[in-house]
């Protein structure tokens, strides 16, 4: 999502300028464009219409929450609250009609008709500077691939794609989106698409302040990254792509870790801190502030915020994941709190303690913003929406970051035969937080490093599950710690189960049903996912 100044023009746009903005099944195409004698006409026009692209960033349905729910089927989360629709997610036996699952496909689809839009329009309008519409038409090629991306990822099966059409297709317009034969087909579209957008766009340096959260060069490679590495599960070949669209990344577009704080403990922190949203980690994320933004880190937070702010209370961790972390990686408390672990919670100091959390403990990835203010006053905060129905902050939300892609080229280097080579991207991601080098990793240790280094990220742990073939960590069950005073931060507590073991079914459950609706309303065009008819 683009800077907040932006975001309300493009909320205009959505209402005066373009059409087709219908949230019912798979809407690609425009209906009643608005002529080039009435849009297409400077280059304001360009500027509202890839705003609106942007603006389902924003919504709960993708990145605040709802798209969060197919990641939370993994071994790191449990759903926390009583939530059927999450409940039933998690424990993969959705219908495919929950909000959950469909108000996001529906979403993202609705970001592809706006991005095709302005790919068919651009090029033709009139009276423009010739710089800003090659870098419009990169954003728009970039936001379609980015949404298309995340379709595929989730609703796409090796034996049966999801929809995507495109202005470039001589039907386009004339028919239904058609639904490709494999995810593969959908993942050679977002790589022509990311590909483009990396030709047009400029690299996120040349940005001014106001134009910080745009589409640019090293996020179009970052994507094409974690594309090529899903699809390598169905094709080794793509892993070769990897390697050098990483140094790529690291030379042109500048990208580095966060590191050299006073107290190595402190370099992972600051990572997720407001001061950084524009460091030189990130890459893709979605710009927030406190009108607007991802509500994610009040997603997170305790329920009802021990009374002072309205947090949620979904998500969180497990025994699992936390012993997973070495004794003496810093990265364990950055990520996850504990009872009796110390914060600073609206400028006073508290020990955690949760009468909410079904494991005992809580993300605390996204609490930054929470530690500004005074004497536990919310008012007092100015990080903060005053709104907890809407609990944005100005911490932008990480999508994808440096730290990931130097994990994705280790990755691709031992999946090449080439683990010597693996050794220095894994082990800069292991020093910057102050621990022992692996020598010459092996496929353990690059799992290992990529669920602790990622862990409560956007990044789709259980996607890594499906694509490792990891079935036998989807199906154990879950612990927790049951504590004997939910009130107090140091009372004893025994580790339970606190998620039974589920079924995985890797014939059926390797990609998640579309909603029935859609089907129906496609008649007969589109077929379910495969294990789900």
């Amino acid at each position: 999502m683009i800077k907040n100044t932006l975001y309300k023009i493009s909320c205009i746009a959505l209402l005066a300028v373009q059409t087709g903005c219908s949230k019912n099944w798979v809407d690609v195409t425009p209906k009643g464009n608005p002529s080039t004698g009435v849009f297409w006409q400077s280059d304001k026009d360009l500027e509202k219409a890839i705003a609106a692209v942007y603006v389902p960033m924003a919504y709960e349905s993708t990145w605040g929450r709802d798209l969060f729910w197919v990641q939370n089927a993994s071994d790191d989360l449990v759903v926390g609250r009583v939530k059927a629709d999450g409940e039933n997610i998690k424990n993969f036996i959705p219908t495919g009609r929950e909000g959950y699952l469909s108000e996001g496909y529906n979403d993202l689809y609705w970001l592809i008709n706006k991005a095709n839009q302005v790919i068919e329009g651009a090029p033709k309008a009139k009276n423009v500077t010739e710089s800003l519409r090659q870098r419009v038409i990169g954003e728009a090629y970039f936001m379609r691939g980015f949404a298309h991306f995340w379709i595929a990822s989730v609703w796409g099966h090796k034996d049966r794609g999801v929809a995507f059409d495109g202005p470039e297709n001589a039907e386009y317009g004339k028919r239904i989106a058609p639904q490709l034969p494999s995810v593969t087909d959908n993942y050679k579209q977002v790589i022509s698409d990311l590909t483009k957008a990396a030709e047009l766009l400029p690299l996120f340096q040349s940005y001014n302040a106001g134009n910080q959260g745009r589409a640019h060069k090293a996020a179009a490679w970052g994507y094409m990254v974690k594309t090529y590495a899903y699809w390598a599960q169905y094709d080794n070949s793509k892993w070769a792509q990897i390697p050098d669209l990483c140094e790529k990344i690291k030379n042109e577009g500048g990208r580095a870790l966060i590191k050299n704080q006073p107290n190595v403990a402190d370099n992972y922190k600051k990572v997720f801190a407001i001061e950084n949203n524009w460091s030189s980690e990130y890459i893709w994320s979605v710009t927030s502030g406190v009108t607007g933004g991802s509500e994610f880190p009040g997603v997170i937070l305790e329920n009802k915020g021990w009374g002072v702010y309205n947090g949620w209370g979904y998500f969180q961790p497990t025994e699992e994941l936390y012993k997973e972390y070495e004794a003496n990686d810093p990265r364990r408390e950055a990520t996850i709190l504990k009872f009796n672990d110390k914060f600073t919670y609206f400028g006073v100091e508290r020990k955690y303690w949760s009468t909410n959390s079904l494991s005992g403990f809580q993300i605390n990835k996204y609490m930054e913003p929470y530690s500004y203010g005074k004497n536990n006053n919310a008012a007092e905060n100015p990080m903060i929406n005053q709104s907890g129905d809407y609990p944005t902050t100005k911490l932008n939300l990480p999508l994808l970051r440096y730290a990931e892609i130097l994990l994705f080229k280790a990755e691709a280097l031992i999946q090449l035969g080439r683990s010597g080579e693996a050794a220095a991207p894994l082990n800069e991601v292991r020093a910057r937080v102050g621990l022992d080098p692996v020598l010459s990793p092996t496929m353990a240790d690059l799992k290992h490093e990529r669920r602790v280094e990622l862990a409560c990220e956007w990044t789709d742990r259980l996607k890594d599950l499906k694509r490792w073939g990891d079935y036998d960590k989807i199906n154990a069950p879950l612990h927790g710690r049951k504590h004997t005073d939910l009130t107090n931060p140091e009372s004893p507590f025994n580790v339970v189960e606190i998620w039974p073991a589920r079924h995985f079914d890797p014939a059926k459950h390797m990609a998640w049903p579309i909603s029935p609706d859609e089907i129906a309303r496609a008649n007969g065009a589109y077929k379910q996912t495969p294990g789900w008819e």
